[in-house]
């Protein structure tokens, strides 16, 4: 038996074989943990949950200022046009609302939530 070198040109060498094989390793690993996180229900809810959240927060923001920027305008346009009795009423609900403004955005946000969730439970 001889060692011809041209028998081994295709055959790997020790360390190579161990790089390769770490390198397999690494990408199994990978594959797990991916596979892991698909499979782990219940942090995808987790973060589904808080990714609604976020919207619903910026939905609420969003519809607070459009209702903000409304009233302002309606305001205008009441004291421009509407009889001075009307005005009192008006006046006095702003009153009302300002005093009670906390509450009045958690309902206003809590509406927008759940829109927000039964719009996305008619998408499944």
């Amino acid at each position: 038996m001889t060692d011809d070198p041209r028998t081994h040109i295709g055959t790997p060498t020790p360390e190579e074989l161990r790089e390769q094989i770490q390198h397999t390793r690494d990408d199994l690993g990978q594959t797990v943990e991916a596979l892991a996180a698909k499979a782990d229900v219940k942090a995808q809810a987790k973060e589904k949950a808080a990714a609604m959240k976020e919207q619903a927060a910026e939905k609420a923001a969003v519809v607070s200022e459009q209702i903000r920027a409304k009233a302002e305008q309606a305001a205008r346009l009441a004291k421009e046009k509407a009889p001075e009795p009307l005005l009192d009423t008006g006046r006095q609900a702003a009153r009302v609302a300002r005093a009670n403004r906390t509450p009045m955005l958690a309902a206003g946000a809590a509406v927008v939530v759940l829109l927000l969730l039964r719009r996305s439970r008619r998408r499944r």
